[in-house]
């Protein structure tokens, strides 16, 4: 079993920075793709980044490319995304997820989710 963690999400008004840490517990997880996901009302899941847990190759989304870089540390058990420069269209529901395997950009894929955090940008 997979425990998914989220933390630092919060207001910021645009143009700020945030950074959101997913701290994951429970197994290895050399093998395990993580994604950060987001969802505004209305919307539905959009993921935005995403890193191979054992290489390191990262994905962004190109409305994110540029501002949100997804790292992460073998130490902390950590994944994180730094979000720069954050406009209103960034404001949702961020997840940090993981899945056995390869990238995909379909929520339902990720078998281990975490709680959320919510991030607002005031304009």
């Amino acid at each position: 079993q997979v425990q998914l963690v989220e933390s630092g999400g919060g207001l910021v008004q645009a143009g700020g920075s945030l950074r959101l840490s997913c701290r994951v517990s429970g197994r290895t997880l050399s093998t395990y793709t993580m994604g950060w996901f987001r969802q505004a009302p209305g919307k539905e899941h959009e993921l935005v980044g995403a890193i191979s847990w054992s290489g390191g190759s990262t994905y962004h989304a190109d409305s994110v490319k540029g501002r949100f870089t997804v790292s992460r540390t073998y130490a902390a058990s950590t994944v994180y995304l730094q979000m720069n420069s954050l406009i209103p269209e960034d404001t949702a529901v961020y997840t940090c997820a993981a899945r056995l395997g390869s990238r995909t950009t379909n929520y339902d894929d990720y078998q281990y989710r975490g709680q959320g955090t919510q991030v607002t940008v005031s304009s």
